[in-house]
């Protein structure tokens, strides 16, 4: 048995701690994903130490009330509203830099994240079948997930994609296409099915 699993009692999502295991479990979480210059969080947000967070050449920021499970990998040009959750084993991975961030990814409030999707903000250039595709770059564009969105298990959200508000995204699709506010989408590529009738979408409050 690991340590981190001694002190989480076996729950890979942070909870509100309770006992000395978790606050000190969660207090390890905070210091290695702040050990890192350009990460921010507020003192609500909790960490699994178990996850993997650095902003590379760019910066992360969390709002308020945020959870990152074990094993979610979290990297790069990233930002997060109030009341968000990564589950374990999703992969974030933002691009570009401070001063030139192309490739960010950006949730907006009360987004759920949900396990082993993956969310990659560049794509690998080749154009050209006479250069190895390692050497002709990545074309670097952002993803944008708006205010009240369920991103459900496995899903692949692709460069360059918007989710609109209080949009519901099913299990193992792939999402290569902007998806309007208020749908509910599936497949691979992932196609709108239903419609929420959000004509009056409400904004999660921001705590």
């Amino acid at each position: 048995m690991s340590l981190w699993n001694f002190l989480d009692g076996g729950l890979s999502l942070p909870q509100k701690p309770r006992t000395w295991r978790q606050r000190l479990l969660y207090w390890i979480g905070r210091r290695l994903a702040l050990r890192h210059p350009n990460v921010y969080a507020p003192k609500s947000c909790l960490f699994h130490p178990g996850a993997k967070i650095n902003p590379r050449n760019g910066k992360i920021v969390f709002g308020e009330n945020c959870n990152v499970a074990e094993g979610a990998i979290i990297q790069g040009n990233v930002s997060f509203g109030a009341n968000c959750s990564v589950q374990a084993y999703t992969i974030i991975t933002g691009y570009g830099s401070l001063d030139k961030p192309d490739g960010q990814i950006t949730f907006g409030q009360g987004v759920r994240v949900a396990s082993h999707g993956m969310m990659i903000a560049a794509n690998h250039i080749f154009d050209d079948p006479g250069k190895p595709i390692h050497g002709q770059g990545l074309q670097q564009m952002p993803i944008i997930v708006e205010d009240d969105v369920w991103i459900g298990g496995r899903v692949n959200l692709t460069a360059g994609v918007t989710i609109g508000s209080g949009s519901v995204i099913g299990a193992g699709s792939v999402v290569t296409k902007d998806i309007p506010a208020g749908s509910i989408a599936v497949g691979i590529p992932a196609k709108v099915i239903k419609n929420r009738n959000c004509d009056n979408l409400i904004t999660p409050k921001s705590d």
